[in-house]
């Protein structure tokens, strides 16, 4: 049984209060390892080490050039130790390990490594100015960065917020999934192995009551970054208003995946496949709502039943699983529920709908199809955060633009289409943060990612998401002494 300890001010220490939790592996249900469970006491700890660091000492003083290096040597070491974070990874979460090891690992590194290529590359500028004046900005650093991070990418999220955060001068306090905290206390490690300084990354596990309602709140943190349920990010919004720090959110979905009747029916089976029971479902962008023009919905559906019964769900440590278990018995039930209302309310189960054959008392489910499903059903309007396909029959452009935009969300969308001007009016029409055209579910460290409407607001990734991490300073130098005339002086 192994244990860990939260890690503040470069130290690992047990919570004030002594309390620990459990992290389970959800492919067998055993326990991974006993966690300190840290509270109020402990987010104000580390806290009060991240506004340190950020005020005085090694890291207030490292210049952008310096803050570079370091994050290029902690994506070499990361690069070294790609395997041991892989399985990591998928001991922890349930995600296959093909998909750590070619997809989360590498997609961390790189969003590593391209922030510390932009360390050296914030900039302000200088303004068109009368003769009399000099004006100019300058982007600096917001300061304690508060990070609470979902479980289905741990790593690749927790970098997604920790990379640009540091790169830009921050310093970070961590708050990870209860469910999944221990690939994120092993990152740490690397961290402090090639040295950044005490104080500057600060990890506090713990549970969203405690742990998480404390840093959200807490009144000298300076801005929140949160993935995670639409449902959570609303609260996040009510505990930060109470000192009006700034709030990030990349929060749920309910993404439309069309297929227009010219599409590359191959390639849109697989592209519109993985858009769905990649990560087992679990992903915030997941192509959940399926639309298959009414022309070739028989046939498209034939293919593409038959071909995803073909997926292989299993141990996620098996090179051959393709689907690997969900994050938790509650998370199973979730779904289960949703499936019962599916039902109940007229869709029918095409495929699935139940768990899987247990494999060593783990949470797995069958990926499913519903047809027949209709855009006021809960199934199409609610994020199940599972393996469960929503598909729902369209005539034309127009009636597809309407049904797909009927959502709340406004996270991700698909089109499936070899014709490049119905490419371009979809994109244009459809209200989402990232439009996929004949592919789905990509990600990219230069592309910004994030959404609409209830699906959240700023952007992650891309030079965009410096934004989110500096703030911007104008300045004013006067050049002459004439305007004090005005003043009768």
């Amino acid at each position: 049984m192994r244990s860990y300890q939260m890690f503040i001010n470069g130290q690992w220490v047990e919570a004030v209060s002594g309390k620990t939790f459990e992290a389970f592996n959800p492919a067998t249900g055993e326990v991974n390892a006993t966690i300190a469970e840290g509270g109020v006491e402990d987010i104000d700890r580390a806290v009060k080490a991240a506004r340190n660091a950020f005020e005085s000492g090694p890291w207030a003083d490292t210049t952008p050039s310096n803050r570079g290096r370091l994050l290029f040597e902690v994506a070499q070491e990361l690069r070294n130790t790609s395997e041991f974070f892989a399985e990591v990874e998928s001991r922890g979460n349930g995600l296959p390990i093909n998909e750590t090891r070619h997809i989360a690992i590498p997609s961390m590194i790189d969003v590593l490594e391209f922030y510390a290529g932009l360390a050296t590359k914030i900039q302000g500028e200088t303004l068109a100015s009368p003769n009399n004046r000099f004006n100019f900005t300058l982007k600096e650093p917001i300061g304690v960065i508060g990070a609470i991070v979902p479980w289905n990418f741990p790593l690749m999220l927790t970098m997604w917020k920790l990379a640009p955060a540091l790169a830009a001068g921050n310093t970070i306090v961590i708050k990870p999934a209860e469910q999944t905290p221990i690939s994120t206390l092993e990152l740490v490690k690397v961290f402090q192995e090639v040295g950044i300084p005490d104080g500057v990354i600060n990890v506090v596990p713990g549970y969203g009551q405690g742990a998480g309602r404390a840093l959200s709140s807490h009144t000298d943190v300076d801005k929140i970054a949160f993935t995670g349920s639409t449902h959570t990010g609303k609260l996040i919004m009510q505990a930060a208003s109470k000192n009006l720090k700034p709030v990030s959110l990349e929060l749920g979905g309910k993404s439309p995946n069309i297929i227009f009747a010219d599409a590359n029916i191959e390639n849109a089976i697989r592209g519109s496949m993985f858009g769905i029971y990649f990560g087992q479902g679990q992903v915030c962008a997941a192509g959940s709502r399926m639309f298959v023009q009414e022309s070739i919905y028989d046939t498209f559906m034939d293919a593409f039943t038959n071909k995803v019964k073909t997926i292989k769900v299993g141990d996620p440590l098996d090179p051959s699983t393709q689907m690997g278990p969900q994050i938790s018995l509650q998370q199973l039930e979730r779904i289960e529920k949703y499936v019962a209302s599916g039902i109940e309310e007229g869709a029918t189960l095409s495929l699935g709908g139940k768990r899987s054959a247990p494999v060593n008392n783990g949470y797995f489910f069958t990926p499913t199809i519903f047809e027949d499903v209709t855009t006021d059903m809960t199934i199409a309007k609610e994020e199940i955060f599972g393996p469960v396909l929503s598909v729902i029959r369209f005539k034309d452009e127009q009636d597809v633009l309407e049904k797909a935009n009927d959502t709340i969300y406004g996270l991700a969308a698909g089109v499936w289409t070899e014709n490049v001007k119905r490419a371009h009016r979809m994109i244009k029409g459809l209200k989402a943060g990232t439009v996929y055209v004949n592919t789905f579910s990509m990600l990219d460290s230069v592309s910004p990612f994030g959404g609409t409407k209830q699906s959240g607001f700023g952007r992650e990734l891309g030079f965009q998401a410096m934004d989110m991490y500096t703030e911007t300073k104008s300045v004013w130098m006067d050049l002459s002494d004439d305007h004090l005339n005005w003043y009768g002086i």
